[in-house]
């Protein structure tokens, strides 16, 4: 299936994509597939059909840059993250939830509504007042660069 795979994306990372999406359809139909005459054929039949959609879609193609940042991204502070961990242990537990939710999980205001069952602006409310309270908590502890 891999080699298949590789000679209609041309693409060995695509191509593993591919066969791992296709593996994933195969064990789903499983009965239709062991029943088939030849499971090995069936499964070609769905790598095809699956790169075939993939080809479809728009979202598909991605194209190459020509260039790239000046230098790499900032590094991991572990200072810093001690002292975001010690702010938010002082927060109210509600407060907690949302600021984790929200930024540190980077989970949308209606995913986090969902989970409180809060309204969306009420999401919005809290995780203001929420990092309002944390800026002044933590005040000079923390480099500007954080707040940005």
């Amino acid at each position: 299936m891999f080699r298949l795979a590789c000679l209609l994306t041309g693409d060995w990372h695509l191509a593993e994509d591919l066969v791992q999406e296709t593996l994933g359809k195969v064990f789903v139909s499983w009965r239709k597939v062991a029943a088939a005459d030849s499971p090995n054929a069936y499964a070609d039949a769905i790598l095809v059909r699956t790169f075939l959609s993939h080809r479809r879609k728009r979202s598909s193609g991605e194209l190459p840059t020509g260039s790239f940042p000046d230098r790499a991204g900032e590094a991991y502070d572990p200072a810093l993250r001690v002292t975001l961990l010690a702010g938010l242990a002082e927060l109210p537990e509600r407060d907690r939830v949302v600021l984790v939710l929200r930024y540190w999980e980077d989970r949308s205001v209606d995913e986090v509504a969902t989970v409180l069952r809060l309204s969306p602006g009420a999401v919005r409310i809290r995780a203001l007042r929420a990092l309002r309270r944390l800026r002044a908590l933590l005040g000079d502890e923390l480099p500007a660069a954080a707040w940005q």
